[in-house]
């Protein structure tokens, strides 16, 4: 595995990798969700590139950059065997002196994530870009668990044409369903043992969905009933909407994204299901 940091590394290296390319974008402190990214691009490309980068510009002013955390070694050990190239670029590489572009996607970064974090969206597609336009990908992977930012990228692929495919890929799980998250760590016991309350207010709306029901705000009403019975869940928001556009529904008539986003603690976790 070659490991890389500036621009022109990255381009010499970039330039070796003959075949199709699968990009991974991750900031660190990878788990097996992150790993499940790379070996599905691992088995669809002939190789794989991961970058790692903890990215400023999506912290909100109220969001502790310096606190997320980091374990670059450790990283870089579980990837070893499963990538050709790591892309580790800082900061001050990705926003030089005088940087002054950005990338903005409109509506689709208003709800949700969107309307709680101003201008994280505006950090993410920014970097986004930039990681492809330097790793020149065929495909890039991406997690369901953040469903709006997938949602929000593949967008943009979209709308500035991007010659690659975005590739979104299931959510994995610990064996008591909490969705794998590197902010997992936060968590003392009791607020881990509470954190699965998301994961079984997902299951009750996906119950509802297969017996029938199709009234969304019923289905909304219900998780909120859910997470409601947790002591330590905080709820920021409940969401049933269109899969590819956001926009909460009346009726569910088609695919749809169920998703929240709620406070155990001070930890802020999110989890979805998709429907149809």
């Amino acid at each position: 595995m070659r490991r890389v940091s500036t621009l022109d590394e990255l381009h010499s290296a970039r330039l070796s990798l003959d075949g199709t390319v699968g990009l991974v974008p991750t900031m660190g402190f990878l788990h097996e969700g992150h790993l499940s990214l790379i070996r599905r691009a691992r088995d669809e490309c002939d190789h794989v590139v991961v970058s790692i980068f903890v990215n400023p510009t999506q912290f909100g002013k109220n969001e502790d950059l310096s606190k997320y955390p980091r374990d670059l070694e450790r990283d870089l050990n579980l990837i070893e065997p499963l990538t050709n190239l790591v892309w580790m670029p800082t900061a001050e590489i990705m926003y030089p002196k005088g940087y002054q572009t950005w990338v903005e996607v409109e509506a689709i970064t208003s709800p949700l994530k969107g309307s709680m974090r101003p201008g994280h969206f505006k950090g993410v597609t920014t970097v986004v870009a930039k990681l492809f336009n330097g790793v020149q990908p065929h495909k890039a992977y991406f997690g369901q668990k953040d469903a709006q930012q997938a949602a929000v990228i593949r967008q943009m692929v979209r709308d500035l044409n991007f010659p690659l495919e975005v590739v979104v890929c299931p959510i994995v799980r610990e064996p008591d369903g909490l969705a794998m998250s590197s902010r997992n760590v936060y968590l003392d016991p009791e607020q881990r043992k509470a954190a699965i309350v998301l994961f079984r207010s997902l299951n009750t709306a996906k119950d509802l969905f297969e017996s029938g029901e199709r009234d969304a705000e019923k289905i909304r009403e219900k998780m909120k009933e859910v997470l409601a019975g947790e002591p330590l869940a905080e709820v920021q928001y409940v969401s049933c909407a269109d899969y590819d556009s956001l926009e909460e529904l009346n009726t569910i008539e088609a695919k749809a994204l169920l998703s929240m986003a709620v406070f155990i603690g001070k930890t802020r976790l999110i989890d979805n299901f998709v429907l149809g």
